[in-house]
């Protein structure tokens, strides 16, 4: 969810074109149930070893499955319940974990088929996935000739092997609470070898998994096209075939605002998050969704694993920002939850807490940076720059698409005496400046891979200083260091969240980073549209999907 650009320069829908579209109905498919929807990012590839982000993974999600899958602990459709998140199964439909943390041993299904494809013998054959399949696919994943961006996921694995056709067993170099929430991932996804090996890196666009829907064809920049896998292994509480839908059709529109009037007309089923240029056209300030719409579409909302947040470089040359008292005075400088009303409709939660967001063991209990002015102008003074004298310009790099939330801060934070500059770049540009270390204060967000606050800690662990590692900030604390390889090696999920809270709390008091806020998912649908399931992860699931007429 992004909202980009101030107010007043906002792009305003025309007011009659947005009228006569709000009358339309959704179009109607015949007998056929196809899910639409956009992605103005394009995707990249159909191979899971290369799901990095949200455009890849969506449709991924639908074409391969894991070991086990992420869900909200809420089952019966309702995506609004909160960010808590479990670990249900999939392929394997039981798992074991030794005493001593070190080994996981997974019990497969025995009736989970790849999609079709004539690499299995004739034009119509399949075969039945086996733990050697698993062996092959995460081995893949960690091959440095295919180059996964996925490979971390294995770097504490020390084997992984099948003991017969159903049972797979994974042992680690140490214990590692959140493997089972890794395993989670689009990366670790079970393909075939016999397609993979034909297609080699083509593969990209003949992709062959187990999931509820099937390649049927791709078009780059212009459509895909899934259709129904109909010897799918999962059905749904009455024992029904699942998927219920027959195809799923993705558009590769870039214009957000060519988007919302697509959806509007009804020629798009589903719409994800919002965009500056509509977002006033369709919700009141206060985050609702406007009457004339409330009568025609739906809109769900859930907390999501997103902290968007300011970075400082704590390395390099020397700055005024390396004196933590000022750090901790611009945490303290901006009044957060007016940012939120005013700049996005208060979707979100103003990041008055820690960095591990609000849902997960470990995240603060209670604010730690409010707004307070005269505390930071106290602490300006402690830091030997009184009403900000002495402190010369202070750069903040960030791209077009936060502009309106930087130079809110910018005019908060010069209230305070303090000379911010802000410097727009290209997105490329700017997370290549952050990698090497070259940004000394710089716009940043993390989405997490995993549901687990130790993926937001170790942005603090020192061994992972960029560019290697996600350490942006190049923050270094030994007590830091301790907790978090404590916590990383403990099996006792209560003690881990003690240490997650330990660490959170150190993180924040030394403030390498100022947190914005806390995201929110909104997704929209027309009314037809029912059985839509989420997570806090904004991974959607279109198995038990239904589009009427």
């Amino acid at each position: 969810m992004r909202f980009c650009v101030l107010q007043r320069m906002r792009r305003l829908l025309p007011i009659a074109l947005v009228a006569a579209l709000a009358a339309c109905t959704p179009h109607s498919h015949d007998d056929k149930q196809i899910f639409r929807y956009n992605e103005s990012a394009g995707i990249a590839t159909l191979d899971p070893a290369f799901a990095k982000d949200q455009s890849i993974i969506w449709p991924c999600r639908q074409l391969y499955n894991g070991l086990v899958e992420l869900s909200t602990v809420d089952e019966d459709g309702d995506s609004a319940t909160g960010q808590a998140m479990q670990v249900l199964p999939s392929i394997a439909k039981s798992w074991s974990v030794s005493a001593d943390g070190l080994e996981y041993t997974f019990t497969l299904r025995d009736d989970v088929l790849f999609h079709k494809s004539p690499l299995f013998g004739t034009p119509d054959s399949t075969r039945r996935v086996v733990a050697e399949d698993f062996v092959y696919s995460f081995g893949r994943i960690t091959d440095p000739t295919v180059a996964s961006p996925g490979a971390w996921i294995f770097s504490g694995v020390e084997k992984v092997e099948a003991m017969d056709d159903t049972t797979l067993r994974i042992r680690l170099k140490s214990p590692f609470a959140p493997l089972l929430g890794q395993l989670g991932m689009v990366y670790c996804s079970v393909v075939p070898h016999e397609v993979v090996e034909h297609y080699g890196k083509d593969f990209r666009n003949h992709p062959c998994g187990t999931g509820p829907f099937r390649f049927q064809y791709w078009k780059e920049g212009v459509k895909l096209v899934l259709r129904k896998n109909e010897d799918y292994f999962e059905r749904d509480e009455e024992g029904r075939a699942l998927p219920y839908l027959d195809a799923v059709a993705v558009t590769f529109i870039v214009d957000r605002q060519t988007v919302f009037l697509e959806f509007v007309k009804g020629n798009l089923d589903f719409m994800n998050s919002l965009d500056a240029s509509y977002k006033d056209e369709i919700l009141t300030p206060e985050g609702r969704l406007k009457e004339k719409y409330a009568q025609r579409i739906d809109m769900s909302s859930t907390p999501y694993l997103n902290t968007e947040y300011l970075g400082f470089n704590l390395e390099g040359e020397e700055s005024p920002l390396k004196d933590r008292r000022v750090r901790q005075a611009i945490n303290y400088g901006f009044d957060r939850k007016k940012m939120m009303r005013y700049l996005r409709n208060n979707i979100g939660t103003p990041g008055e807490g820690g960095f591990v967001p609000v849902g997960l063991p470990g995240a603060a209990a209670k604010p730690i940076y409010t707004y307070d002015p005269e505390r930071a102008r106290q602490l300006l003074a402690e830091a030997g720059y009184p009403d900000g004298r002495g402190l010369g310009k202070i750069k903040l790099a960030t791209t077009a698409n936060y502009l309106d939330l930087c130079k809110y801060i910018q005019q908060q934070l010069g209230l305070l005496g303090m000379d911010i500059q802000v410097d727009v770049n290209p997105p490329a540009a700017l997370r290549e400046q952050i990698a090497q270390g070259k940004a000394g204060w710089f716009r940043g967000s993390w989405v997490a891979d995993y549901p687990d606050a130790e993926n937001y800690l170790s942005l603090f662990y020192s061994p992972n200083h960029s560019p290697a590692g996600p350490n942006y900030t190049r923050f270094t604390d030994k007590r830091f260091d301790r907790l978090y390889t404590e916590a990383r090696r403990t099996t006792d999920t209560a003690r881990a969240a003690r240490l997650y809270g330990q660490m959170d709390a150190l993180v924040m008091e030394q403030a390498p980073v100022v947190v914005l806020y806390y995201d929110q998912i909104l997704h929209f649908t027309h009314k037809n549209v029912s059985g839509l399931r989420t997570n806090a992860m904004n991974t959607i699931d279109l198995r038990r999907v239904r589009v009427g007429s």
